[in-house]
């Protein structure tokens, strides 16, 4: 895949849910602050606007393979799919993966191109939710309990600690304080957690 193809990557749908409850994140992995937040989200769809499609983007779809971002926008996609399984309910949710610009003042506009152009948007990161206010969107904020914990770089530096270790056991022990089953199990399947002990040269500090 050339650079061009990579900034694109992958191209808006044809169709978009409209009107939408939308949450953003990079699911760099899923992690159990991001169901947190899914769950607070389809709650409040329920009582505000049943109507309305839950939609999940995965943000950062088109970067390159890194410490920052070591699995790609499918594999994000499949462990949200496998917690979703797992779960009651989220009848109407769609998952749609958008990648970066590089430009905030613009961003909205860029993302409403895959999910949708009017609804709300729930978070709990005030950059995002500013970006979202300014483009005129209803935005619900939600407070983060164990903000700290629950940090995707945080939970990298873990796995990275991890990577080299044969004993899924332990690997579940350690990481099921911040990962759901799902995406431990997952991992591990694709050698997703071994990966990052040949990402470490060159990625984020760990310490």
């Amino acid at each position: 895949m050339n650079e061009n193809e990579l900034k694109s990557h992958p191209p808006p749908p044809n169709i978009v849910s409209d009107p939408a409850l939308v949450i953003l994140g990079r699911f760099q992995p899923l992690h159990l602050g991001h169901t947190l937040l899914i769950k607070a989200a389809e709650e409040w769809r329920l009582t505000n606007s049943p109507d309305a499609h839950l939609v999940i983007c995965i943000g950062s779809s088109n970067k390159e393979e890194s410490m920052k971002n070591p699995w790609n926008y499918k594999e994000r996609e499949e462990m949200l799919n496998l917690w979703l399984k797992n779960e009651k309910g989220y009848d109407k949710v769609k998952i749609v993966s958008i990648p970066d610009i590089d430009n905030p003042p613009m961003w909205v506009s860029h993302a409403e191109k895959y999910h949708g152009t009017s609804g709300s948007f729930f978070t709990s990161d005030n950059p995002s939710a500013e970006l979202y206010e300014d483009a005129g969107w209803n935005v619900i904020r939600f407070p983060l309990e164990n903000r700290n914990q629950y940090e995707g770089w945080r939970v990298r530096a873990t796995a990275l600690m991890l990577s080299t270790i044969n004993d899924e056991k332990a690997i579940k022990s350690v990481l099921s304080v911040s990962l759901p089953e799902s995406t431990i199990t997952y991992l591990i399947k694709i050698n997703g957690f071994r990966r990052l002990a040949f990402l470490v040269e060159g990625g984020e500090p760990v310490g």
